[in-house]
Formats: C-alpha cells, structure tokens, sequence
C-alpha cells in the first residue's frame, strides 16, 4: 500500500524531483513514485524551472508540491539546497524526472539506511532503458552497479583518506549518484550541496565522507534510468568528469598523451567484443555501433587527457573559452 501523503506535515521522507520539461516519460516517473510501498508518509517536491511542455500542468494535476523558479537560478547543487531546506521530511531522496523506481520497495529501501545515525547518504543502482546503446549499457554495468550486499564506506579521518588511500581509492570512496540518492536532512543542511555545475553529488559525498559519516550504496533497489547521448555529448561529459575527479582527488587516469592511444586501443577491442555480442542487436545495429567504437574509445580517453590538464593550465588563455564550450549543454 502506498504511503505518499501530499497533505502531511511530518512526513518522514521527501522526495524531490527537479523538473524541466519532463516529456511523456515523466508520467511513468511520477507514477511510480507515488506508488511506493512504505510504513511511513512521505511527500513528493518538485522544483520546476520554467518547463514549457506541460510538466507544470502534470504536477498540479497528481496533486505534487511544486516550487517554480526562472530557468536561469537552476544549479545542480543550489537548487538541491533549496529542495533541502523546504522539504517537510528528515531524509530527502534525490532523483531526477526521467528516473523510473524499478521496484515499489525503492525507497523503503534506500531509507532503511538512516536508522544507522552515521549515515550521511545512500544511493542505488541504475538499469538502461531497453534501447539504451551498447557502451552506456557497459558503463553502467561497470560503475553504478553494485553487487548484492549493500557497501559501506566511511573513514577514520580525513588525515587517513588523504594519507591512506591512493587515488582510486579515493574516488571509490567518494563515489555517488543523485540520480536516485538519498541524504539525512540535518546533514545536508550542514554540508550544503556546493554550487556546481557539474558533479556536485560526488563533491557533496567527499565533504561526508571528510567528516567520517557514512556513504552506502544499495545493490538491491534500482531506478530504470539512461540516455542515448551523442559521442560528443559524451566526450564533453567525460572531460568535466575527470575534471572534477582530479580537483576533488587528484586522479588523472591519464596522464600522458600517448595514455590517450594506448586506452583507447584497449578500449576499442573491449567494446568491439561488447557490441558483437549483445543479442539485443541486430546485424545492421551492430554493424552501425561498431563504426562508432574508434571515435567513442578516442574522445573518451581524451577527455580523461584533457579535463585534468585544464586543472594544471588554470584555464586561461585559450583554456578558458574551450572549458566554456565543455561545460555548455551537460
């Protein structure tokens, strides 16, 4: 039995969807959401900036908390801030429009975590969509995916993060995903969410972690969630990824520019292999992936190469409107 409650008080839960133009999908989404099976209230926000394609009217019409602000104060972190601060609940789950729960005990799940009182966050795994493209479906298997029992990270101190663990280590650590997440209220409004315009979940989970809380990811539950993005989409994210990687712990996966060729090699047999041997594609599919292998493998090791390095060139000169044109559309 669903336990959403729009007209509660005290919710135990809120979860916050920031919108902006949530297309049909986002119906699926709202659905299911409601739908959850809880032994407490919990309450669904929404923050909507300026959507034009009757995302609005939807919310209004499922009876959902909405919040609208111009499209120009949205920031992936200030306006998670502000979710945090006008939810009802004491844990926020944070998730975004075009993310379905794969299951009604989702959140149950997720917020079964926060009855240990070191938990600062959790977050779950990601399934592709059914036509999502053979190196994302990869991807996604070999990042967010956990395996069966839930992972707890946490350290002694933050003399020990930076003493003890090396660079992938780290990372590892401070890995986490608001696409479905969940954070304790009172401690995300101590360790706000920085301003960023890209990765503020990972920079938020660093400062937990840096103040011995406790991250876990949950294997169990999943959220249906992934996108068909373009190869240079997907280079421009790579490189604000790695960007952010490496100011937050000094990875850089590559760290010369012959890294760049011999990754991508590498990279190219292993998703040449990945793509012959989906069954989900058909043989004019395949033959279509696999002439998008080179330049997919090339640009992501490169933006592995270049985010870092625009750290180590302060971004000036003709740093500075390349970075730009990076950052523009991810």
């Amino acid at each position: 039995m669903s336990s959403w409650a729009p007209e509660e008080q005290n919710p135990k839960v809120t979860v916050f969807i920031p919108t902006w133009n949530g297309g049909e999908l986002f119906e699926e989404v709202l659905r299911e959401i409601k739908a959850q099976e809880t032994p407490w209230p919990f309450e669904i926000l929404a923050i909507d900036s300026g959507s034009k394609d009757g995302t609005v009217e939807r919310l209004q019409r499922h009876g959902i908390r909405l919040i609208q602000i111009p499209n120009t104060e949205f920031d992936h972190g200030l306006t998670r801030n502000r979710a945090v601060h006008e939810a009802r609940g004491e844990i926020v789950v944070l998730t975004v429009q075009d993310a379905t729960p794969a299951s009604r005990d989702w959140l149950r799940t997720l917020v079964t975590h926060f009855d240990d009182p070191e938990v600062a966050g959790v977050y779950c795994h990601q399934i592709p969509r059914p036509h999502c493209s053979p190196f994302l479906r990869e991807r996604l298997k070999t990042w967010v995916q956990g395996g069966g029992i839930p992972e707890v990270r946490q350290v002694q101190s933050a003399e020990a993060f930076w003493r003890d663990l090396d660079h992938i280590q780290r990372w590892r650590t401070i890995a986490f995903d608001n696409v479905a997440s969940a954070v304790r209220r009172s401690t995300a409004l101590e360790l706000p969410f920085p301003r960023r315009r890209f990765g503020e979940d990972v920079t938020w989970a660093k400062g937990a972690i840096l103040a011995r809380k406790k991250i876990v990811m949950e294997p169990r539950v999943a959220v249906i969630h992934s996108h068909d993005n373009s190869i240079w989409y997907e280079f421009k994210r790579a490189y604000l990824d790695h960007q952010n990687v490496n100011n937050l712990v000094g990875l850089r996966l590559a760290p010369r520019l012959r890294n760049v060729f011999e990754y991508a090699a590498a990279q190219t047999r292993h998703l040449w292999s990945v793509v012959w041997s989906d069954d989900r594609l058909s043989l004019p599919d395949r033959l279509l992936w696999s002439l998008k292998v080179i330049p997919f493998a090339f640009t992501q090791n490169l933006g592995q190469y270049l985010g870092p390095l625009s750290n180590r060139q302060g971004r000036r000169g003709l740093w500075k409107p390349w970075d730009r044109l990076m950052g523009k559309g991810v």
